[in-house]
């Protein structure tokens, strides 16, 4: 299970096909104001672990971080796409009174919060995509797995059909991310030869972890087409890396300056920013949210 913080409550939540999600939430009884956290693939909540402890949004919004189906305590084995991960978003918002909130993803949650984003915007105060994924801009790693995408996508349908059968692991262990992180520092400012990638992109410690079925689906999301920005009608704050090895970074800023209402940082770090440079990401996450925050509040002002 995650961790303890002494100012959030972990709790759950009924997706609307009747699957038991876990999040933790710090209250703010004083503002109507929420933000949402969503991680990436092969992740979990604890991705945010550092940024919540540190981070002064709950002194102006109720500020939520989720396992999504699928992760961590969500424990799910069946069919995903973004669509579900979508569903299951609006179905926490109408659990928790939640009428419009900001949602902050990172690389997959970038993608879930784009595309709820262009379906329902009526729900979205804002977006604040880390590192987003677009499947014609991948590099490397990436553009390798969107090449075998059919032969992923096979394998995900042979893995769910076993677990239909009842053969699938009993129990997985609940993943640390901010202890994973916090090694993960150490090991980069001890050698300059390593690679965060090299640590971060390993099929083989992110299984240990989460259901076969789940993890090859992931990389089939992950690859699909996502909504274009030009289709965005919500205000943006992208937070680009600049030394990214997921992404080609000339392509990639082009598709974030197409974002009608939309705002870029650049943060000197690779795909995991959160990790690297956690200290600017919050910044940077703290400083968008309190301008869609003020802008709500002048919009609600002038009606």
């Amino acid at each position: 299970m995650p961790e303890v913080n002494a100012r959030e409550e972990l709790r759950h939540w009924l997706t609307p096909d009747g699957q038991s999600s876990c999040f933790r939430v710090s209250h703010c009884p004083a503002t109507h104001n929420a933000v949402i956290l969503l991680h990436g693939l092969a992740s979990n909540m604890t991705r945010w672990s550092e940024f919540v402890e540190y981070t002064t949004l709950p002194e102006s919004c109720s500020l939520y971080r989720i396992d999504l189906r699928g992760h961590g305590c969500s424990i799910f084995r069946g069919k995903l796409t973004r669509e579900m991960w979508c569903d299951d978003l609006r179905a926490l918002m109408k659990q928790e009174n939640i009428e419009r909130a900001v949602f902050v993803g990172h690389s997959l949650g970038a993608q879930i919060g784009l595309q709820l984003a262009v379906s329902q915007p009526e729900l979205v105060q804002g977006l604040i995509l880390l590192d987003p994924v677009f499947p014609d801009t991948l590099t490397g790693k990436m553009e390798s797995i969107r090449r075998q995408g059919p032969l992923i996508q096979l394998l995900s349908r042979i893995f769910r059909g076993v677990n239909k059968l009842g053969i699938y692991r009993r129990s997985l262990p609940y993943r640390d991310l901010r202890e994973l992180d916090e090694r993960t520092r150490s090991a980069l400012a001890s050698s300059s030869a390593k690679n965060i990638a090299e640590l971060y992109m390993s099929p083989r410690a992110d299984l240990k972890y989460i259901p076969t079925s789940v993890y090859l689906q992931e990389l089939c999301s992950v690859v699909e087409p996502v909504p274009s920005p030009v289709d965005v009608s919500v205000p943006v704050g992208v937070l680009l890396s600049a030394g990214g090895s997921t992404s080609k970074l000339q392509p990639l800023r082009k598709k974030v300056a197409a974002f009608p209402d939309g705002q870029c940082v650049e943060i000197n770090a690779d795909h995991w920013m959160l990790t690297e440079k956690p200290v600017e990401t919050r910044l940077a996450i703290e400083s968008f949210c309190a301008q869609f925050f003020h802008h709500e509040m002048a919009v609600e002002t002038t009606n």
